[in-house]
């Protein structure tokens, strides 16, 4: 299950950066912003499976 959600993190932090790169090379603001909400969306899921991994071991 761990490693189902630490690729989930991934794949939003990539999908958010390409998200940010097209709406800032089109200069479409909301879909910059929505990058960055994905990437951080990714960011936050891979800090709680990092500290479940760490109360694991």
């Amino acid at each position: 299950m761990a490693e189902n959600q630490k690729a989930k993190a991934k794949m939003e932090q990539t999908k958010g950066k390409a998200k940010e790169a097209v709406g800032r090379t089109v200069g479409n603001e909301r879909m910059t912003a929505e990058g960055r909400a994905e990437q951080a969306k990714g960011d936050a899921r891979q800090a709680k499976e990092k500290t479940k991994n760490a109360f694991d071991h």
